[in-house]
């Protein structure tokens, strides 16, 4: 019950893909997935772990992709161009 109220309240599945430097070896980068309900466009908890990351793990950031759906969203009204129908 919890993600459908944060869908009602215009959260969205977000996902990053973080891009970093090893520790050990710097000029080898590691991906990283992080998936979240946020809100677009400040995206609050996804600023929250990279300010987490920045501060607490030694990767060094290199780039953040961030996409977003919008879950919840008004219905989509198509006309049929054809009928079948089967007896």
């Amino acid at each position: 019950m919890r993600e459908l109220e944060l869908m009602l309240k215009d959260y969205r599945l977000t996902t990053a893909e973080i891009l970093y430097h090893l520790p050990d070896y710097p000029s080898f980068l590691q991906s990283y997935v992080w998936q979240e309900y946020d809100i677009a466009p400040r995206f609050p908890a996804l600023q929250k772990f990279l300010n987490f990351w920045e501060h607490e793990i030694e990767g060094r950031l290199h780039s953040v992709k961030v996409c977003s759906a919008q879950l919840v969203r008004p219905a989509e009204l198509v006309y049929a161009s054809a009928e079948f129908r089967l007896q």
